[in-house]
């Protein structure tokens, strides 16, 4: 139930240009003086993009289910030994794969090491995977965007590239971070035959399955802020309270000139909007606060959390010292004279954000489908403005966008929910920084599902590659990661050898 006068649904206002100067502190420098990051990798090592001709429907046996569309893939052999070396296959996530290519250095680092084979593999309606075309995310053409259907896509081009590329016994190790982290565990659940193992990295299996607590997400982010700085969360508090009380007093002007906003802030509405706009940017910069700059989502600093509260400390004013905190994440440049809130941040399916454009549509419709994300701000075990997003107004909000109704026990009926004991060889990583950890798998299940907490680490931190900046413990968890892996491919190798002898099993288990 929404807060008394907060409306979720909001309303585009014409514009209305303020050029109010972004109250900002210098740029930070890039990272600490000495440890400045590596250079980026050219377009990763030997990547060369590919299209694979898929199946649009893999469960309609109709005439339709037998028409295709290209999946984009990338394939690295720089350092594979051919026909023996593994395979690293990264099950692509809610965005172009080129994305997570050039942010999974990791990936690549390792398959120098063990002489893997690696493949991106890009999500179906997402980048150039397109099954409909540019109508791709039109409402009548999204019934075919489905977790299901993403991971039987990677399982036949896995199958078909075995054997394309002669690697038929050449074990395959699924990769993934965030939603390709899931996508990566439950390759490993779903089709075990085709995947020996896999690396889930921050991967939030239960809050997408309706396991979690909806106050964790924005608990967890206001924790990263309070961690940074003593002062930083009583500042954003006091920030937030003065701009409702300026609301409920009729202020608006003022909330439009110390908040730059460039459309003039003129109703509740509009409040309610910035509030989510402003919200936004304390979720990105808890999830991508890397000790060095990154370009991932969004141009940040190093370590921007603490940046950003050196911004709002800096300022007398809460509020002007809020604008130059989230300038962090929309005004990297410092070049942007207002923020246009409803440009920069839309409200969608998912409170922790969609982003814009096409990709920002599809990820809407999935989490109005299968992926639960009811997380809310409460403003009292956060430091947000009291947001409620409930189930009720979730399915509200998809019908109306989508006409479609959210199935809230479908992936804890599909997916198995948090009883995963019965599947074998899946890494699950977190960082103690980022806040979809308190949604994944933080406790070993078996010998063979095992938790690994990376103190330090953002968002998937271990998938990035190494950097002097990296804290110790990273670095200590991509080795034992490295050894697992290892640890798996050989134990693949020995059971196929010992098939193969004479009067060996018929058959075997990974």
């Amino acid at each position: 139930m929404a807060a008394p006068g907060w409306p979720l649904l909001l309303p585009l206002l014409p514009p209305l240009l303020l050029l109010f100067p972004l109250l900002l502190l210098p740029p930070p420098a890039a990272s600490a003086p000495g440890r400045a990051p590596p250079a980026a990798r050219a377009l990763e090592p030997g990547l060369e993009e590919r299209f694979f001709q898929q199946v649009r429907d893999h469960f309609s046996f109709q005439t339709d289910g037998n028409e295709t569309f290209p999946q984009r893939y990338l394939v690295s052999a720089k350092f594979w030994k051919k026909g023996f070396g593994p395979i690293f296959f990264y099950t692509g996530n809610e965005g172009d794969i080129w994305t997570f290519a050039r942010n999974s250095d990791f990936i690549f680092e390792l398959a120098e090491e063990q002489q893997a084979l690696v493949i991106f593999a890009e999500h179906r309606y997402y980048g150039k995977s397109l099954p409909f075309g540019l109508e791709s995310t039109q409402p009548k053409q999204t019934g075919l965007l489905t977790v299901e259907q993403a991971l039987a896509d990677y399982a036949v081009l896995i199958a078909e590239l075995k054997q394309q590329l002669g690697a038929a016994d050449c074990p395959v190790i699924a990769f993934g971070g965030s939603y390709g982290g899931m996508l990566s565990a439950y390759m490993r659940m779903k089709y075990p035959n085709l995947v020996a193992g896999a690396l889930a990295a921050s991967a939030p299996l239960l809050s997408v399955a309706g396991l979690g607590d909806p106050a964790q997400f924005f608990r967890d982010v206001t924790a990263d802020f309070q961690k940074a700085s003593p002062g930083c969360v009583t500042a954003v508090r006091k920030a937030f309270q003065q701009i409702k009380d300026l609301c409920l007093s009729g202020a608006y002007d003022e909330i439009s000139s110390k908040m730059a906003t460039c459309n003039k802030i003129s109703n509740k509405e509009d409040v309610y909007q910035l509030f989510g706009f402003a919200r936004n940017a304390f979720t990105m910069m808890a999830m991508m606060d890397y000790p060095y700059k990154t370009d991932f989502m969004g141009h940040l600093p190093a370590n921007p959390v603490k940046v950003g509260c050196e911004q709002i400390l800096a300022h007398t004013d809460p509020i002007q010292g809020l604008a130059a905190l989230v300038g962090v994440f929309y005004n990297s440049s410092g070049s942007a004279q207002c923020y246009d809130i409803y440009r920069l941040y839309q409200a969608c399916a998912d409170p922790t954000g969609c982003g814009t454009g096409s990709d920002a549509e599809a990820w809407d419709y999935q989490v109005c489908t299968e992926i639960n994300l009811t997380f809310n701000s409460n403003n009292v075990t956060d430091m947000f403005p009291e947001m409620p997003f409930t189930e009720a107004m979730r399915e509200q909000y998809c019908w109306g966008k989508w006409r479609v109704r959210p199935r809230a026990q479908w992936l804890q009926t599909n997916f198995w929910g948090g009883d995963l004991r019965s599947t074998s060889n899946i890494i699950f990583s977190n960082g103690d920084l980022d806040p979809w950890a308190g949604g994944g798998i933080n406790s070993s299940l078996s010998p063979s599902l095992i938790a690994l907490t990376i103190q330090g680490g953002a968002h998937h931190l271990d998938l990035r590659g190494s950097n002097p900046a990296d804290p110790p413990c990273v670095t200590a968890m991509r080795k034992l990661e490295a050894d697992i892996i290892d640890d798996w491919v050989k134990s693949v190798r020995v059971e196929r050898a010992r098939e193969q002898r004479p009067g060996g099993p018929a058959g075997r288990w990974l």
